[in-house]
């Protein structure tokens, strides 16, 4: 039997994109008879304290030799120390969702920092798996060549078609963990200039990933006087947020950042209308006629596409044409579990 060894932080049943990711290829490779097993890393990641670096490297020493190993990017990229030494002796792939000093908020030495730490540790892997043609290009800037990089993307389950709201006020639905890097202030204060248009927001995510963030973001609702329009709704299972998807009219993700934006695509597969960003991997995921994308970070701009298709249902519903369109071409979980299966089985032996 074919076995593989994953490194994962934190808790690998965490409502994220990457985790899911993660999951998803793990049961996916399961089932295509691999023996998979699960080595989980502190959840300290990507800023590990030095007990959890000590326990990833006594992690690594005790694989056997040769152990074909899958280290998660959010640990990956803050442990070559861990990593380096085992270069030769275990078949060391990646698993990149996006690089970690691209994420939203970080202070320019912790930004430098983990960029210096990743190309290190990018240097210690055999193969790099990603998810988006966009990482590629993206680890370019660590010196990374593109050979070295496999693609594979993200699946979607089919889902029925968003049937939307039943009354004249269009529902938002925004599904996101409430951190910077998602760009739910910007959404608000957007949203503050359309008070003039019937609508309402509906935020699904966790709020404990970062608390803080979270508070100020309740805050800021208050302070726009948003609070009558805009429901937090907190983490949902995946029962929960499937009814939310059916109610919706409209998907908005304002991200400064996204690797692939898993999310979108389950909005493809419902056939809702999109308002994005051209930040990262969307442009890639979304395509140009099944959604509006505008600048990171200018809610004017983001104003001005919300009030347009608010506004103009002919436009949403061309919108929500290309959504459906789009949904047939969505990649499946059993494919990407094959090609990860596959990317795995060629790597050789020694």
């Amino acid at each position: 039997m074919k076995s593989v060894h994953f490194l994962v932080p934190g808790d690998p049943d965490t409502r994220t994109g990457g985790y899911l990711y993660d999951r998803r290829i793990m049961a996916g490779l399961t089932a295509l008879g691999w023996r998979v097993e699960l080595h989980r890393l502190d959840a300290s990641f990507p800023t590990p304290t030095p007990d959890a670096l000590q326990a990833a490297v006594a992690i690594l020493a005790a694989l056997p030799a040769r152990a074909l190993t899958v280290v998660d990017g959010l640990a990956l990229g803050a442990m070559p120390a861990a990593v380096a030494p085992q270069r030769e002796r275990l078949r060391l792939v990646g698993l990149v969702h996006h690089p970690l000093a691209l994420e939203t908020g970080l202070d320019e030495a912790l930004r430098r920092q983990l960029y210096r730490s990743e190309c290190e540790a990018l240097r210690a892997v055999r193969q790099i798996i990603v998810t988006s043609p966009h990482t590629v290009r993206a680890l370019a800037d660590y010196r990374i060549a593109p050979e070295r990089c496999l693609v594979v993307s993200p699946g979607t389950d089919p889902a029925p078609l968003a049937t939307g709201s039943t009354d004249e006020t269009p529902t938002l639905l925004c599904a996101a963990s409430l951190t910077p890097r998602k760009g739910h202030a910007v959404l608000l204060r957007a949203l503050a200039r359309l008070r003039q248009l019937p609508w309402r927001l509906r935020c699904a995510g966790s709020a404990t990933l970062d608390p803080v963030t979270a508070t100020r973001l309740h805050a800021l609702t208050g302070e726009l006087a948003l609070a009558d329009r805009v429901a937090w709704l907190g983490e949902l299972n995946a029962g929960a947020l499937a009814d939310h998807y059916l109610e919706a009219d409209l998907f908005v993700l304002p991200s400064f950042y996204e690797g692939y934006g898993m999310v979108l695509a389950e909005a493809l597969a419902r056939g809702l209308p999109i308002v994005s960003t051209t930040a990262g991997a969307i442009p890639d995921t979304v395509p140009a006629g099944a959604g509006l994308l505008v600048p990171p970070g200018a809610d004017a701009v983001l104003a001005a596409a919300l009030s347009r298709v608010l506004t103009e249902p002919e436009y949403r519903q061309q919108l929500a044409a290309g959504a459906r369109a789009a949904r047939g071409a969505l990649p499946d979980w059993p494919s990407a579990c094959a090609r990860f299966a596959a990317a795995l089985a060629a790597m050789p032996a020694r």
